[in-house]
């Protein structure tokens, strides 16, 4: 990043700042004002300069100074911005901002969906060794907390998309960003803003919450806890202590018993199918579960070194080959262990031509339990052999349980200074210091914290794109949300608080001008709230962008949407907002419409497409509410002529 320069070599100079965001690499947006603001000394003149353009401005008392640039052409040619600082009793400062690009400049922000890396979504092994764009810029906001909103983050920095710095970059945003680049030619800015397993009521600022009474309650509670967060803090850590005390991993029982050995060990034991949560597969505990599978290898690949690659193991591993310890990620040492694919080495000496034994301890204290995956990656392979010496290890596999310490409950960390759930704390730290620099929009992919208080959230989410708005002074910035995408098991029971219900508080989102949504209800893993298909989820964003805001005819983004339903004499006629592309239904008859009559209990019903509407025979005498995909993890099958699925919605139905 850029250092303030001295124009002489005096004591007496300028001590000029600029944002954060001003540093080497960066992208200003086209076709708007550019707004450059920092501090130096009251009464200090300030000029900035950036090709033939000049603006300039005073500092005010406080020191404080912002000037306006008039709007610029795209270019990928890059320049100089230099800042320079004068004083009638002080030296002159300036700062310059070098390779700085003009093109489109988006804010990507949420939880941990937009925060998960590109090392970590699908294909990372292809994707990262292509990722080359020099004219993409990258530049991610420190992850901090702060109770008021502050004027700059800590030092940061715009690089140039490589793989080096697109390995460790939101997978999403750069997916997203790929895409605009490929189909305009111009440069690329991704402000990388994101916090894991954050609220939405964290990235709203205090004004919108006091302001608004169906949502002052959030900042009245809030209050309350933090009056109290000492005394509630130290509660919490003794709780915490308690549970670690009695699950801390102090001994590897199995392998005395034998169950990282060839042999079978004793012991009762069944299969599971991996990759996979084991809550979910009927082990409702936490502790230390063993998972041994049997692989047949050809001859050819005795003698040479393997690799294995189980996917994530949540929390901590050990893996065995034969008997012989080949690998271990431990949350002790490295606290995203739940999350990183285990890739481990096998010595050409322990393989055998024929049968050989992968054996995995996994030792997990708390949340979600297991072999997680993903399913593309769970791979033996013989390099020597070339890429298609592989077999997969997706299937079945022996478990044996070590330890079951039963099910823990984590309690919820008290809201304080340090709890990134905190309300408004994450947009003083997070987004208030980008505030006023130019950006062309905002996409979003956040919502699974708030499952469960999806009434509220139909509020507070419009809320919050609204205070972004309102602080950018831009009423219609342009703001694009993913959709929850399916989770869970697919014949898990109806939640009236669950996933469907928070996707339908999103949807509500789009009465406010210039949204849109990008439905993720096909791309979704059963067993991964993280699914790894992020190259498809910033393909919708973009198409988003490029049709709505660069006027591309080509390309057709939005899902069918619902509009109205009404009840005829032929059956209840469900219409979606209009589309210049048709409904289409991927396979057999069209699945998860049900309707439920006065009593609210749902029958499915069967339906037919007919033009460009669907026409449901309710099974049921006079019904009068009409669901679609209204699960968790909905099967479901209804798309339009472009590959994108309808968003499931409930609605009443109106009578003719």
């Amino acid at each position: 990043m850029p250092m303030t320069r001295h124009i002489t070599n005096a004591e007496n100079f300028v001590n000029l700042t600029a944002a954060s965001i001003f540093t080497d690499n960066l992208v200003l947006q086209q076709d708007k004002p550019i707004a450059v603001w920092g501090s130096a000394e009251p009464a200090t003149r300030i000029s900035v300069r950036f090709k033939q353009y000049e603006a300039e401005a005073i500092t005010d008392r406080a020191g404080n100074w912002k000037v306006i640039l008039d709007p610029l052409d795209a270019s990928s040619d890059g320049a100089d911005l230099i800042i320079r600082a004068s004083h009638p009793r002080q030296k002159d400062s300036e700062i310059i901002c070098r390779d700085v690009l003009v093109g489109e400049v988006w804010l990507c922000s949420g939880q941990s969906n937009m925060e998960w890396p590109v090392s970590m979504a699908g294909n990372a092994d292809k994707e990262i060794p292509a990722a080359d764009f020099p004219l993409i810029r990258l530049m991610q906001v420190p992850r901090e907390m702060s109770h008021e909103p502050r004027r700059k983050t800590s030092p940061t920095a715009w690089n140039p998309c490589s793989p080096k710095t697109a390995e460790s970059f939101s997978a999403v945003a750069y997916y997203f960003g790929r895409e605009l680049h490929k189909q305009l030619g111009v440069p690329i800015g991704l402000i990388d803003s994101t916090f894991g397993g954050t609220p939405a009521e964290s990235w709203i600022s205090r004004e919108a919450l006091e302001t608004d009474t169906a949502l002052s309650e959030i900042w009245t509670n809030a209050q309350h806890e933090l009056a109290n967060f000492e005394q509630r803090s130290a509660q919490w850590q003794q709780e915490l202590q308690s549970i670690e005390s009695n699950t801390r991993d102090t001994e590897n029982k199995g392998i005395a018993l034998g169950y990282a050995a060839f042999e079978e060990p004793a012991g009762d034991r069944q299969e599971m199918l991996i990759p996979g949560i084991w809550h979910s597969r009927g082990l409702h505990f936490h502790g230390v579960v063993w998972f041994r599978k049997t692989v047949d290898l050809p001859p050819d690949w005795q003698g040479n070194d393997l690799r294995i690659n189980i996917g994530s193991t949540d929390k901590s591993d050990v893996t065995y080959f034969n008997g012989h310890q080949i690998g271990s990620i431990t949350m002790q040492q490295t606290p995203e262990a739940w999350r990183l694919p285990r890739d481990y080495k096998v010595s050409a000496d322990y393989v055998r031509s024929g049968s050989n034994v992968i054996a995995v301890r996994v030792h997990c204290d708390k949340y979600s339990a297991g072999m997680r995956g993903p399913a593309a990656i769970m791979k033996i392979q013989c390099p020597a052999l070339g890429e298609d010496a592989s077999i997969s290890l997706v299937g079945n596999w022996r478990y044996l349980v070590e330890t079951n310490y039963g099910f823990i409950r984590i309690p919820p960390s008290p809201l304080g200074p340090t709890n990134s759930n905190t309300p408004t704390i994450l947009f003083n730290s997070m987004i208030a210091p980008l505030i006023p620099f130019s950006i062309r929009g905002a996409v979003w992919y956040q919502g699974e914290s708030n499952v469960g208080r999806a009434a509220q959230y139909a509020r507070l989410f419009p809320a919050m794109i609204q205070s972004w708005r309102e602080r950018w002074e831009s009423p219609e910035m342009p703001f694009y949300f993913v959709q929850l995408a399916n989770y869970a098991d697919i014949n898990t029971p109806v939640r009236e608080d669950g996933w469907a219900e928070l996707r339908e508080a999103q949807t509500a989102a789009l009465k406010l001008p210039n949204t849109d949504m990008a439905v993720a209800i096909d791309i979704g893993e059963a067993e991964d709230i993280h699914p790894r298909n992020k190259q498809e989820v910033g393909r919708r964003l973009a198409n988003l962008a490029l049709r709505q805001i660069h006027d591309r005819r080509d390309i057709w983004p939005r899902d069918p949407i619902f509009r109205t339903s009404t009840l005829r004499k032929d059956g209840i006629h469900i219409e979606f907002d209009p589309s210049e592309k048709k409904l289409t239904c991927r396979g057999g008859k069209l699945k998860r419409f049900a309707v439920a009559g006065n009593d609210g209990v749902y029958a499915s019903a069967e339906g037919r497409i007919e033009g460009e509407r669907i026409i449901l025979t309710p099974a049921i005498a006079n019904p009068r509410q009409v669901r679609y995909a209204w699960s968790d993890n909905p099967d479901c099958n209804l798309f339009n002529t472009a590959g994108l699925p309808a968003a499931p919605f409930q609605a009443k139905i109106e009578s003719v």
